[in-house]
């Protein structure tokens, strides 16, 4: 009796196991086919999110390279030859350089600017506390206007002359909006003079003006430099921690730039 129920029993127990391992297989297909469908989406999004990410970004603005040294030797007068004016002013450690290497378009025309009229202000009121009545007889100059300026000088003393003491149309300073030329007030057979210099307003405004943000811009000795004569009245701003820097060193604009 017992021997004819062993077959039957383990028809029974065979059948039962390939139920199960039908059953596992097709649950494990079908995990892996749900696996598949959940991983797209995130796939997707990721790639939506990447693109996103790349549409929205901003583009960094590259900081302007210092200019190359140029190639030709500058003439008697400190110009180069057969240069042209440029279509964008030059900037290096961003600070705006006009001179006669490194010129001005003819058409920027920025105007006075805000910022150093203020500091310019401040010197002034700051020089008068101490008994210095000072001024800013010149300040910004147009290309037009420059042109006119440097043209009569050239009549009057010639251009060799002229060159020295006077910058060609798009080689100002001044038509940077930055530059100033001071005296005192009451004294204007001293204006535009070296003897301004050496008077007591002139040497407190030498000895103030990196305070203020402004450098003399022209000093002495430094023609070979500059490329103009010594200027006690010329003064430009550069900014107080440039200025400073420039005052502590003993050295030019061009010296502090690099590009002398």
């Amino acid at each position: 009796m017992k021997n004819n129920r062993l077959p039957l029993i383990l028809g029974a127990c065979i059948s039962i196991a390939l139920i199960v391992a039908i059953f596992v297989v097709y649950n494990y297909k079908n995990n892996q086919v749900n696996n598949a469908a959940d991983e797209q989406p995130k796939t997707t999004e990721t790639n939506n999110s990447e693109k996103d990410s790349t549409a929205t970004e901003k583009p960094v603005k590259e900081k302007p390279e210092t200019p190359a040294k140029p190639e030709q030797q500058p003439d008697e007068n400190g110009y180069l030859p057969n240069q042209t004016l440029p279509t964008e002013p030059t900037y290096i450690k961003g600070v705006l350089l006009a001179n006669k290497i490194y010129p001005l378009p003819s058409t920027f025309a920025p105007e006075e600017n805000p910022e150093a009229r203020q500091a310019l202000n401040q010197m002034l009121a700051a020089a008068k506390q101490q008994g210095f009545d000072l001024v800013a007889f010149s300040g910004y100059r147009s290309f037009e206007y420059q042109t006119t300026l440097y043209e009569n000088y050239v009549k009057r003393d010639g251009q060799a002359a002229a060159d020295r003491y006077s910058a060609r149309p798009g080689y100002s300073e001044h038509q940077t909006g930055l530059a100033f030329d001071i005296g005192e007030r009451g004294k204007e057979d001293l204006w535009l003079t070296e003897e301004f210099g050496e008077t007591p307003a002139g040497q407190w405004l030498f000895a103030h003006a990196q305070d203020y943000g402004f450098i003399l811009r022209f000093p002495q000795n430094k023609e070979n430099i500059t490329g103009y004569m010594y200027e006690s009245w010329h003064y430009r701003y550069v900014g107080k921690d440039i200025a400073k820097e420039i005052a502590k060193q003993n050295i030019t604009l061009e010296e502090y730039l690099g590009v002398k």
